[in-house]
């Protein structure tokens, strides 16, 4: 699976060229992927969070960890050291095969799918999204999973600006959709 960084190491002159970047090392390239759920929902369900754990540790090929929550919250009926959330950051080999399976694999089973939003910039060259269940993945075992939820994913990058992680993202295969959204 590691022909994704190949194929980022062979778009490298494209994006330096296309980018109008003098130094090799501005070259905008990915730095981590982040998996998070917020699961608020399962915060008082220990076995639920525990499956909530187990089902992103699967789709990511890593270990999630639990997030605690740091404050007190009464609004939200959460009290400190209450799970509230699942995540896990990807690097290195683990990220671009993630990457890979999102782009090419799990997306493209999305219903309706018409390609993600260009709008999930963060004007500092990061993108997020959010996938409404975690089905897509077909490493997923439908009996398995004790409740369908969502997730958000953050792609962090090198780059400075949007305009230039928009396009490494896009070189690497990412399917935005089409026009102004």
């Amino acid at each position: 699976m590691a022909r994704l960084k190949e194929k980022y190491l062979a778009l490298k002159p494209e994006l330096q060229s296309e980018l109008g970047i003098k130094n090799v090392m501005d070259i905008p390239a990915l730095e981590k992927i982040v998996i998070s759920v917020g699961a608020g929902f399962a915060m008082k369900d220990n076995k639920l969070m525990q499956n909530i754990q187990d089902t992103i540790t699967t789709i990511a090929g890593q270990k999630a960890s639990i997030v605690i929550a740091k404050k007190s919250v009464a609004g939200f009926k959460v009290r400190e050291d209450m799970p509230v959330g699942v995540r896990v950051t990807l690097r290195g080999e683990n990220m671009y095969n993630f990457f890979d399976r999102l782009v090419s694999i799990a997306l493209p089973r999305v219903k309706d799918f018409r390609g993600v939003a260009r709008n999930g910039f963060d004007g500092r060259g990061n993108y997020n999204f959010g996938i409404q269940e975690q089905l897509i993945f077909p490493e997923v075992n439908y009996d398995s999973i004790m409740q369908i939820h969502g997730m958000n994913i953050t792609i962090v990058t090198t780059a400075n600006e949007d305009k230039a992680a928009f396009t490494l993202l896009e070189k690497m295969g990412m399917p935005f959709t089409k026009g102004g959204n």
